[in-house]
């Protein structure tokens, strides 16, 4: 190949993390990457969110003294995350499973579907902090 060739293609290099900053994600690939976050977070925090279960379900003395220690905002903040994380890895993981069945893999509905994900988990998760925080 002559040089001019050469030099007018474009050289794709290895991304640097600074680069990272400026790279824009598809939100197809935001929802994937929400969706392995949530994951991480349910898998970490299941155990002990079981443990509590487990010791609030010993007697009265003990699901008072919890009913208590969930009262206070940030616990209340810690259980919105989680029941965020739950709701977004479900809907996540079913358009997951749709797209394993062939379904939504071109460009258009997999952004209509990733869309779906944050339209439907959002406002559910909105539902919780409204019920966590006492709205109704």
């Amino acid at each position: 190949m002559s040089e001019a060739v050469k030099k007018s293609r474009r050289q794709f290099n290895v991304m640097s993390f600074a680069q990272t900053v400026h790279y824009r994600l598809p939100l197809a690939g935001i929802v994937s990457i929400l969706h392995r976050i949530s994951g991480m977070l349910i898998f970490l925090l299941l155990p002990f969110i079981l443990y509590l279960l487990d010791k609030s379900l010993t007697s009265e003395i003990s699901f008072e003294y919890f009913k208590g220690y969930v009262a206070q905002p940030l616990v209340k903040l810690a259980i919105l995350a989680l029941s965020w994380a739950y709701l977004h890895h479900f809907c996540a993981g079913v358009r997951h499973l749709f797209m394993d069945l062939h379904m939504g893999l071109d460009k258009d509905s997999a952004r209509k579907s990733s869309v779906a994900v944050f339209a439907v988990s959002l406002p559910l998760a909105a539902l919780v902090a409204l019920k966590l925080f006492g709205a109704f």
